[in-house]
């Protein structure tokens, strides 16, 4: 058994003035970095007095599961011998919340739209399935996540 580790920074965004009101958006504010990529700002969501424009932890553990999926889906395909043309997700998640402030996601839906190159004969969604069983973060998760796949055939 191998084990990797993953490491980034997380900054508060500290605000220059002297507001302490909880809806002030501006507390809220961060950055995650790591010396070799591009800095994220990141808030609360907007539905906890966060910024829109400001990319919060639900969406990066929904942008998460949607890459996990498309790189070990890419990864079955090459070993497949299927061509893609092209993939986009619209992946979606559901948050409950609870009267003491807590929280949990309940369930994420990712929808790929995979197009492919015709004569490929291989089942599709088995390489879904197959996909969403290796994926590191979706086995990583305690909330049922599931695809519900679209495939288009591009003529060569």
């Amino acid at each position: 058994m191998k084990h990797h580790t993953f490491t980034l920074r997380l900054d508060w965004d500290k605000p220059t003035g002297d507001s302490t009101s909880p809806r002030d958006p501006s507390l809220r504010r961060h950055t995650i970095s790591h010396a070799d990529k591009p800095a994220i700002s990141g808030s609360a969501a907007p539905a906890f007095h966060g910024e829109v424009e400001r990319w919060n932890p639900e969406e990066l553990l929904l942008a998460s599961l949607a890459q996990c999926h498309m790189l070990t889906f890419f990864y079955l395909a090459n070993q497949e011998g299927l061509i893609v043309t092209d993939y986009t997700d619209t992946p979606e998640a559901t948050l409950e919340t609870h009267a003491d402030g807590s929280g949990n996601i309940t369930e994420v839906t990712l929808t790929p739209r995979v197009s492919v190159r015709e004569g490929f004969t291989a089942d599709i969604d088995v390489l879904h399935e197959r996909a969403h069983e290796l994926c590191f973060i979706a086995r990583s998760v305690n909330f049922p996540v599931r695809h519900n796949a679209t495939v288009v055939t591009t003529i060569t």
